[in-house]
């Protein structure tokens, strides 16, 4: 049996298919980002999940595929705690680049990802060719939740978010100023909790103010993450991740202000990489 499990900052679904491709199991734990999670913290998501300790000494092979795992050192202390932990297993860690690269395109295209962070790479059709590296949520991560979590945070406190908007948004969120701070600066997955105020935009009517600050982080993403690829007017350029989908609309705004063919715009990678891992094992 192998176990399939694409992971980001917030989640990590994980599939298990038999020698067959058939699938016997989905699951899910929590995320499991190796650049930003300390060891103990990564190592309680995998042994609190009652599937993945039913299933520990049967899987033959895992294949992660996760944000955080585009260096040397996070992805060997991952692929280490799963080593323990699946005690009969091969495991194999990529970044989450190649999880979002097969799950849209068998073929040369860029490949986007704008979930809880942000990502981009050039898939030939066989490997990922990464291009800037990503340093995360502090410096990077454009058009990322924690992205969006941030300006809507910075406008409400420096009170640029239009009245009626933050009225809407105090009563949303705890806006304790010692709290956010706490959460930022002291408790663990601050990325994660910065992501979790970009949902406010999601989740209530599309107004000016939202389109504003959308196509900003869009058109951001495009100028540093999308252009700078040579072959970023030859090939389509494709789009994984919960902001991706929710913000398609302006997605396909900016890419047509830049005359780039748009690919693919997919919610979740997860079925397209099950798909992937069948073909593969259809080869055998």
């Amino acid at each position: 049996m192998i176990l399939i499990a694409d992971g980001g900052s917030t989640k990590a679904d994980w599939i298990l298919l038999d020698s067959n491709g058939k699938q016997l199991l989905k699951t899910r734990t929590k995320g499991l980002n190796p650049a930003v999670f300390s060891e103990e913290l990564l190592q309680s998501s995998i042994e609190e999940n009652n599937d993945l300790q039913t299933i520990r000494s049967s899987v033959k092979k895992v294949y992660f595929y996760g944000a955080g795992c585009g260096t040397e050192r996070p992805t060997l202390l991952l692929k280490s705690i799963f080593e323990n932990f699946f005690i009969n297993a091969a495991v194999e860690v990529k970044e989450d680049t190649y999880a979002a690269a097969y799950a849209v395109t068998a073929a040369p295209g860029l490949v986007c990802i704008l979930g809880t962070g942000s990502n981009s790479c050039f898939f030939d059709g066989a490997n990922v060719i990464g291009g800037i590296p990503s340093l995360g949520y502090v410096l990077m991560d454009e058009a990322s939740g924690n992205y969006f979590g941030k300006k809507l945070l910075r406008d409400y406190f420096y009170k640029k978010m239009p009245v009626k908007i933050a009225k809407a948004f105090e009563a949303q969120f705890d806006l304790d100023a010692d709290t956010i701070k706490r959460n930022l600066y002291k408790e663990a997955n601050p990325n994660t909790y910065l992501a979790h105020f970009a949902e406010f935009i999601f989740k209530n009517e599309r107004n000016a103010y939202f389109n504003k600050v959308l196509h900003k982080g869009i058109k951001d993403f495009f100028k540093n993450r999308v252009l700078p690829f040579d072959e970023a007017k030859e090939v389509p350029v494709h789009f994984v991740g919960s902001i991706a989908y929710f913000a398609s609309d302006i997605i396909k705004d900016v890419a047509r202000y830049h005359m780039v063919t748009l690919g693919k715009i997919v919610r979740r990678p997860i079925d397209g990489l099950i798909k992937h891992h069948q073909k593969q094992l259809q080869k055998v």
